[in-house]
């Protein structure tokens, strides 16, 4: 839910032709990538190079209160959100993690709150009947009714109100939107056409959709930070927490959308460090790199996705696949599952075709599920190079856990992408530029919003 999308936006579309302009249009900040967010700023502010500090801060003690402009945010209302975050995200914290998250959640409360206000004075006005719809849908989208979703965020520690409180914030800031960025977000005939001129020119080259996560080091810690990174690393592999829950302590510009450099053509390549522009190249679909030593200190780089421009992708082949499975029972021991796995690999190995599935699943004890719609870049990456190499009627090696059983994919028919991508249509590519425009005007009111903020910790 802590991603969940409330508001159906023109402005929060996230679209395959998004993805293509934002490599041409520079809607993603890729020379700033490694800046740190704290880092001096060019202008002078005449700093001494030896400054002595008085006092000492510490956010780690700071109580959860804070008043914005009059409007009061409670420790409970960052306990709840705190609470339905870590359940969505299913995040097992420590207690520093967690109090880290939760200074990351006040700060992100003081941001709907300032929302909110700003909304309310343009008087874009958010009713209870729009809240509660949205409410709805967002219960439908997790399966459950909204009287299931009440007793589901009460059991997590959370609350109805602390989500209706995000799903107003993202109302009132569309409604915002809409009425007063919208309306001054043209663009030109001439923006469009160089847009779809570059990306002829650029048909067939790769571009990557990357993530970074950047920690600074200066001389006195950089030991420090490469460790982090590789813990970092560690418990991403692990499966403890995903990327994008450590992008939240990024120095980087990109912080703000959990690491996520966009997609970045084979040209601006050259506009990151040239390490990890190299380590870009090189990486397969999924791979985690680093750390990686740039200017400054030391970065994390995850590969989303790689495609070429305008040319069809094998990725986006549809499967029609038949997964069978198997489960242990409970108190098996190691010895007796590698005995039901080998089994199980063993039977794999005899099906010939997607007719014998049943059969062979009849005789294993295992239950089969059929969909016949999926694409290969929607798969797992590791799933990814071995479907694209399987043949029909084949079956992939058996995969999954003693806790949560083993799986096999078996492949009954692939429908391949066929020709070269179209070019968008100018209409598409003016809406996207539109809203790129829209979202980095959002980006710049919501940071003068913060600096003419009265904010009181208690």
């Amino acid at each position: 839910m802590g991603r969940s999308k409330h508001v159906n936006s023109k402005f929060r579309k996230v679209t395959a032709i998004g993805a293509v302009l934002a490599a041409f249009a520079g809607a993603a900040p890729i020379p700033a990538q490694t800046v740190s967010d704290n880092a001096t700023p060019a202008a002078s502010l005449d700093l001494p190079a030896n400054l002595q500090i008085f006092g000492k801060v510490d956010p780690n003690v700071r109580k959860a209160t804070a008043i914005v402009n009059d409007n009061v945010i409670t420790g409970t209302d960052v306990d709840q959100r705190v609470a339905l975050v870590t359940a969505a995200n299913q995040l097992n914290l420590s207690a520093e993690d967690k109090d880290r998250l939760k200074l990351q959640i006040l700060r992100s409360l003081i941001d709907e709150t300032l929302q909110i206000q700003e909304a309310k004075n343009n008087d874009v006005k958010i009713t209870p009947e729009q809240i509660n719809q949205a409410f709805a849908r967002v219960s439908s989208n997790f399966g459950r009714t909204p009287a299931d979703m009440r007793t589901y965020l009460r059991s997590v520690g959370s609350s109805e109100r602390s989500l209706k409180r995000q799903i107003e914030a993202e109302l009132a800031w569309s409604g915002f939107l809409r009425r007063r960025v919208e309306p001054l977000a043209n663009v030109g005939n001439e923006e469009v056409q160089g847009i779809l001129d570059r990306m002829k020119a650029s048909q067939g080259t790769e571009e990557y959709h990357l993530k970074e996560i950047y920690v600074s080091g200066s001389a006195d810690r950089t030991q420090q930070a490469y460790t982090s990174l590789q813990q970092m690393i560690q418990e991403i592999q692990k499966g403890t927490k995903p990327f994008e829950y450590y992008a939240q302590y990024s120095e980087a510009t990109t912080r703000g959308t959990q690491g996520d450099l966009g997609w970045v053509g084979s040209a601006q390549l050259g506009a990151l460090p040239a390490s990890l522009a190299e380590a870009a190249r090189t990486m397969n679909v999924g791979q985690l790199a680093g750390p990686i030593e740039v200017p400054g200190g030391f970065s994390l780089l995850y590969l989303v996705d790689k495609r070429k421009v305008l040319e069809a992708d094998p990725r986006d082949a549809k499967l029609s696949l038949k997964q069978i499975s198997v489960k242990f029972a409970a108190g098996l021991t190691q010895a007796d599952a590698n005995a039901r796995v080998a089994a199980f690999a063993k039977q794999l190995k005899e099906i010939h075709g997607c007719g014998a599935v049943a059969g062979a699943a009849t005789a294993m004890g295992a239950e089969v599920v059929d969909n016949d719609a999926v694409k290969v870049r929607d798969l797992p990456a590791q799933l990814q190079e071995i479907m694209l190499k399987l043949q029909v009627g084949e079956a992939t090696p058996a995969f999954g856990s003693q806790q949560d059983g083993v799986r096999a994919l078996v492949l009954c028919g692939r429908d391949d992408p066929k020709g070269a991508v179209a070019l968008p249509t100018v209409d598409q590519v003016r809406d996207q530029m539109e809203q790129q425009k829209v979202n980095r005007r959002a980006q710049q009111m919501l940071r003068d919003l913060r600096r003419d903020a009265v904010v009181e910790y208690r």
